[in-house]
């Protein structure tokens, strides 16, 4: 056996719909099965989704305060009213605001931007933020990714006589603000037809609706704030994320050319991995470690030299975030295993006074993957009493919804159901946790709590091709609600498995079926080389790509993770070095003498006879036969109707037995008839010679007299062998030495000398198989 790290769930493919969606789309049945679990079973959502040239992005008017909220900026720019953009510290937040500086700039209006310090005022906007713009005369606020929350701030807004624009994209409470006007596509009766954007796309179609057209310039900063956000990569976020990173390929924001150059990055090759992974954890980096001021105007600039002083200073920050990021998940997750075990708790949260509010939103994320349970971590201020958290959800726990049911406990909170951020009062932390343990185990199941890996195709190795996999590239670009397709490959040899790379850290297999082959590549998993017996049949998930080297293209699958469904036979004879510190592998030894080569350890055991062996349960155990049993018996007894994961055949002997050539009937024919004809024989003295006369070996002669002396044929005193008058009649296989020589022989012929094909189908016909593979693999999908 070889356990999967997750639970893997395969979409339910059906054949008929994925051939007619395919045919009518001239597409491999393959993209047409993807497209169907992505809901698009519809041949024209398909296509609109497939082939996106020709699609429109949604009227910014069908939102129900654009119009007023566009005649009040108008009216502002008109009469050199000063603008302020109320931005938030996250990429999309500086995106947002870098769309709405950027598009008023240009409109020539009166505007700068505010983004609050995530240390000392926290998340969204605050009153003293607010009297400071009034102080400064402003008169018109526009939100952007934040506010919608804002109920008390708004209405000191609105006492000191200043308006309110709300663009945002957060989960609406039960009551709003009673702000000028509300941009946000989740409203209650809201006619927008798309209610997923990213804050930056809820800001762009403000953009769009001021400007009278749609400003494309600005798509570059959409795709970015999107993907960064992880919001859903479907419907208007997909049109927004395709047309941006298009212009990002080739934009002429000196910001991001430096930023792009200093992180290794080609903009002409640059895609959503791309800003996921390189250019939106550097934009966060500002905000999570100081300001996120250099960020939008590291966005912003127009000066070489500014843009790659930005870029560097962003890149430093980032490399610090990271480090900083190592230390406290370090420290957390000493204090789960220590005060908070999962296996205790439902949801995690912790805290500690110096953790920095900007990195726990990340840590929290580690510790999900890590404990896979609801995550919230607490930043503690003792002289203020109160504690800033970040929380991360898991699959089943909206933490939106849950975190609303005790909103009596946290003054201020927002977000998903899968992230969400918080204050509340130190005292308060322990309460906290005690409710949403309870709340989260009356939802949850014990199975929830296992991650979940979810796949979108179950293949046959004939079906992939390099057309078929090319037209994947039709599905981008990924994220969240359109992942990059993940299938799996069900039950098939793995021939050639072998690590590579410069630490053997990763993992190289051909998969192979039917004549069909199939590269496999995983990255970090390695080790898993060593849990793959030679004729093991393993199912693989991964992801589908073209490998491409000395101009030959071959379609492979990047594996991510392996599993085998049935019972293994590790052959290690041998091996003359063990690794006995393994605790998940049971040492099985047959001979006492044998335990000389081990030191105390718990997981050895000595079987004796076969009595030991029927009762020692080795169901689901790893073991390693060590030396060889005394007879087969008592290997059948150990094995039969039992169900191990692994058997590591070692088998060690100090001689073997099998080349000493166990005499004929026609030898003990001979023999008999020689000391008949004599009545005495001294073997000490003339044992050898006969030996040599008849091409034998002494031990043979020797083996033969104590078999005739067990028998009582002759009697021995001092190597003198003398006939026993009396005849008798038995068989040779009476005498005990002759059975055992002859079980020695048998046993080392099938576990020394068989062949690893040989052992396995012994074992095999002994091993329980309660299911067949395939139900074994439908327990675990």
């Amino acid at each position: 056996m070889l356990y999967p790290k997750t639970r893997w769930i395969v979409q339910d493919k059906n054949d008929q719909i994925a051939k007619e969606l395919a045919e009518q789309l001239n597409i491999a049945p393959l993209l047409a099965s993807l497209l169907i679990n992505r809901g698009l079973n519809d041949v024209n959502k398909a296509k609109s989704f497939l082939y996106t040239d020709n699609v429109e992005f949604h009227n910014p008017f069908l939102f129900e305060d654009m119009e007023k909220s566009v005649n009040r900026i108008k009216y502002a720019i008109e009469t050199n009213e000063p603008i302020l953009i109320f931005g938030d510290y996250d990429a999309d937040g500086v995106t947002s605001t870098s769309v709405m500086m950027d598009i008023l700039t240009k409109m020539n209006a009166n505007v700068s931007y505010y983004i609050p310090n995530r240390f000392t005022e926290g998340y969204g906007p605050n009153e003293n933020a607010f009297r400071e713009a009034w102080d400064r005369g402003i008169k018109l606020i526009i939100t952007v990714d934040t506010g919608i929350s804002a109920v008390n701030e708004i209405k000191l807004a609105n006492d000191l006589g200043m308006d309110v624009i709300i663009t945002d994209h957060h989960e609406p409470g039960n009551i709003l603000p009673e702000a000028f006007s509300i941009i946000h596509p989740k409203l209650p009766h809201s006619n927008y037809p798309f209610s997923e954007l990213a804050g930056v796309g809820v800001a762009f179609k403000l953009a769009h609706a001021i400007y009278g057209e749609l400003p494309e310039e600005l798509l570059d900063l959409v795709a970015m704030g999107t993907i960064a956000d992880l919001v859903p990569l479907h419907g208007e976020n997909r049109l927004l994320v395709k047309s941006g990173l298009e212009k990002l390929t080739h934009t002429t924001r000196l910001g991001l050319q430096a930023l792009c150059k200093i992180s290794g990055t080609k903009l002409s090759e640059i895609n959503e991995e791309t800003v996921g992974f390189a250019i939106g954890p550097r934009l966060n980096a500002a905000g999570r470690m100081n300001h996120a001021a250099p960020a939008v105007e590291l966005l912003r600039t127009t000066d070489i030299d500014m843009a790659e002083q930005l870029a560097e200073e962003i890149d430093l920050m980032n490399k610090d975030r990271q480090q900083y990021v190592t230390e406290i998940t370090n420290e957390a997750v000493a204090m789960v295993e220590r005060d908070f075990h999962p296996n205790e708790n439902n949801v995690i949260v912790i805290g500690k006074e110096g953790w920095s509010a900007g990195v726990i939103g990340i840590v929290a994320s580690r510790l999900v993957d890590r404990f896979y349970r609801p995550v919230i971590v607490l930043s503690y201020d003792n002289n203020t009493g109160l504690a800033k958290g970040s929380a991360r959800s898991i699959l089943g726990f909206d933490l939106y919804k849950n975190l609303s049911a005790m909103s009596h406990l946290l003054p201020h909170f927002g977000g998903h159901p899968m992230a969400a951020g918080m204050t509340l009062n130190i005292e308060d932390v322990d309460l906290l946790r005690q409710k949403l343990n309870e709340a989260c185990g009356n939802q949850l199941s014990a199975e929830d709590f296992i991650p979940v890996t979810e796949l979108d195709a179950s293949l046959d190795i004939d079906e992939i091709n390099i057309e078929a996999i090319a037209q994947l590239d039709l599905l981008a670009p990924y994220g969240m609600g359109n992942p990059k397709p993940k299938v799996i490959i069900q039950s098939i040899v793995a021939n050639d498995v072998r690590k590579i790379g410069a630490n053997k850290n990763h993992l190289k297999v051909t998969l192979e079926k039917d004549g069909n082959k199939l590269d496999g590549v995983g990255f970090n998993i390695g080790h898993l080389a060593d849990d793959i017996s030679p004729d093991a049949k393993v199912s693989v998930i991964g992801e589908l790509s073209i490998n491409e080297w000395n101009n030959m293209r071959k379609p492979q699958i990047m594996m991510k993770d392996l599993a085998i469904h049935e019972w293994q036979l590790f052959d290690i004879r041998g091996n003359k070095q063990l690794d006995i510190a393994d605790p998940m592998k049971l040492f099985i030894i047959f001979s006492e003498k044998n335990m000389n080569n081990f030191n105390d350890s718990h997981n050895i055991l000595v079987v004796r006879n076969k009595e030991d062996a029927s009762k020692l349960d080795i169901n689901g155990r790893q073991i390693i036969l060590f030396d060889l049993p005394q007879e087969l018996d008592i290997l059948d007894c150990l094995i039969r109707g039992k169900s191990p994961d692994r058997i590591y055949a070692h088998f060690y002997h100090e001689e073997s037995q099998f080349f000493s050539i166990l005499p004929t009937r026609d030898h003990f024919k001979w023999y008999y008839a020689f000391l008949l004809k004599r009545q005495t024989f001294d073997v000490n003295k003339f044992g050898q010679g006969l030996a040599n006369h008849r091409g034998w070996s002494i031990e043979t002669v020797k083996f033969m007299s104590q078999v005739f002396f067990e028998l009582n044929f002759v009697t021995i005193e001092d190597g003198l062998i003398h006939i026993n008058p009396e005849k008798q009649k038995k068989d040779l296989s009476d005498s005990p030495i002759y059975r055992q020589k002859q079980e020695q022989i048998m046993v080392e012929k099938l576990l020394l000398f068989s062949s690893n094909e040989e052992l396995k189908s012994w074992f095999d016909e002994r091993v329980a198989h309660t299911v067949s593979n395939e139900e074994e693999a439908s327990a675990w999908i």
